[in-house]
């Protein structure tokens, strides 16, 4: 037998210590799809969608669907039982030199944040109320005309606290390398090009995307999905404008692709609603909770790790049980395929590079017609890796923090049967005031049980301590190493896009650990 290392070392990493009071929140994990497929009830109602969304939710979902539908399935492929609630967004697809599209893979699944930050002055904010629905994001948007990067939080005044600026500071494209600390979330606004993604962004990249959290307090839709709601001053958090006075839960995706499996390929990364810029990026979401238990939670789930576990009105499902939710796709699309060696993105959107506006379909608007084909020629900016940090104890709260979260081949407790000492943290050096700030420093979703064709698999212990000086977060990030094993006497089967590669190989995983961290 043969044995030798072909990935990333395993290792925990001490990310943050967090001396500093924040808001509640909790992350509800949908690790497994309901859907790969054009649907989107909210801008194509009744009819096949336009371009290809990876849907996680309830399996009542479909092209007419509604608050009804969604409450009544008997499943959900995320984890709360009670959750049935709709998270969509635009798939991202490879485009070779050949002219062939493959579905780039979606490492974990994705998470929803519920992040709960009332108006100023008070202590509790309203539950989506019962067919609430919304978009992010803007499918046609390819430019951004503010500056790179983004001006200090203190000068977001002006044109800085309008709609328009804060729309497009809503998205994110966070380069992951698990080698160094993340990036602070929201921190760029554009996908970067592939020779950028190759060079930097080892594991891949994190989309991530606010919604909008102040409420006109009547409208449960708008005809647009988006005139009924507005952002805060400053995205996340925040004062309120004028005719938005109601506070709801701040919702924030977050989506990891794996472009690193295609690093020293040639070609180009595509949203699948012909977006190569990334500023077209957009999530629609569909409230599908119970009303008034929503409310319930909003009021109880308030523990400072945001873990589903911690919340005792959640019923957690099992693997078996989220991972088996698929939706019934309309036949016109039930054959429909997605994945690879595709002549076109699905439907055939016109790759729009911008930087004029694109033609895709709206909410409330006509379907495009003018299908197929490119225009304009992408002019990505360039943005350098930047690490994110905490606050400062002194500090009460500034947002954009480094939003992610565990979502773990292996558990805790599997952790702990592997019997990994818990290592000794060393100091990291005080940032400087010019670096992207962080809120809250975790680790980045991990790949399921079937590793990326790297091995890495990523996932996180948290660890919440109360005193004196404030709440302490502790997050030990752990890198799983893949290790390749030869048996020379062995042949095994050809799992394609699995774990196995061909000959008699096959993957083991191992534990290493080591730690960095500091106080902050």
């Amino acid at each position: 037998m043969r044995v030798s290392n072909t990935a990333l070392v395993l290792k925990a990493t001490f990310l943050t210590v967090l001396t500093v009071q924040v808001d509640a929140f909790w992350r509800m994990p949908c690790r497994s799809r309901s859907g790969i497929a054009r649907i989107d009830p909210l801008v194509t109602n009744g009819s096949i969608a336009e371009h290809v969304h990876a849907i996680h939710g309830s399996g009542g979902f479909g092209i007419s669907a509604g608050y009804e539908e969604l409450i009544a399935s008997d499943c959900t492929s995320c984890e709360v039982s009670q959750d049935k609630s709709v998270y969509w967004h635009p798939a991202l697809y490879f485009r070779g030199d050949d002219g062939e599209y493959t579905l780039v893979d979606q490492v974990g699944g994705m998470l929803a944040y519920y992040l709960l930050y009332p108006n100023a002055g008070n202590t509790s904010l309203s539950a989506f109320p019962a067919g609430f629905e919304m978009i992010a994001g803007d499918t046609n948007q390819r430019n951004f005309t503010y500056p790179v990067p983004d001006v200090e939080k203190s000068l977001w005044f002006g044109e800085y606290a309008e709609q328009p600026f804060l729309r497009q500071a809503a998205l994110g494209f966070n380069c992951l390398n698990y080698a160094k600390t993340p990036e602070g979330s929201l921190y760029r606004h554009f996908l970067p090009d592939k020779a950028y993604l190759d060079a930097n962004c080892a594991d891949g990249v994190r989309f991530e995307l606010m919604f909008p959290s102040c409420w006109n307090g009547k409208d449960r839709t708008s005809k647009d999905k988006k005139s009924h709601v507005a952002y805060p001053s400053q995205v996340m958090t925040g004062d309120c404008p004028s005719g938005f006075p109601e506070r709801l839960p701040s919702l924030f995706y977050e989506t990891i692709w794996a472009t690193n499996a295609f690093k020293g390929k040639s070609g180009q990364f595509i949203i699948s609603n012909g977006d190569p810029t990334g500023y077209g990026y957009h999530g629609d979401f569909m409230m599908g909770w119970d009303e008034a238990f929503l409310q319930s939670a909003v009021n109880t789930c308030t523990n400072l790790s945001g873990k589903i576990e911690d919340c005792p009105l959640f019923d957690i499902q099992s693997v078996s049980d989220f991972s088996s939710c698929e939706l019934d796709l309309p036949k016109a699309i039930a054959n429909e395929e997605v994945l690879s060696a595709l002549p076109a993105i699905p439907g055939n959107p016109m790759i729009a590079n911008g930087p004029g506006y694109a033609a895709g379909a709206t909410a409330g608007g006509a379907m495009p017609t003018n299908n197929g084909g490119t225009t304009g020629t992408v002019v990505a900016p360039t943005l350098s890796y930047t690490p994110g940090v905490s606050l400062a104890s002194t500090e009460t709260y500034v947002p954009g923090g480094i939003f992610a979260a565990k979502v773990s081949s292996t558990s805790e407790a599997g952790f702990a049967a592997l019997e990994v000492a818990d290592p000794t943290p060393t100091p990291t050096p005080s940032p400087s005031p010019a670096q992207a700030t962080t809120l809250l420093t975790t680790s980045a979703p991990s790949v399921p049980a079937t590793a990326t064709e790297d091995g890495v698999v990523f996932s996180t212990e948290y660890r919440t301590h109360s005193g004196a000086g404030g709440v302490t977060v502790d997050a030990l990030v752990w890198v799983l190493d893949l290790v390749t094993v030869t048996d020379e006497g062995t042949a095994l089967p050809t799992q394609t896009g699995g774990v196995y590669g061909n000959g008699a190989e096959k993957k083991k995983r191992h534990l290493h650990v080591h730690r960095r961290g500091g106080h902050f």
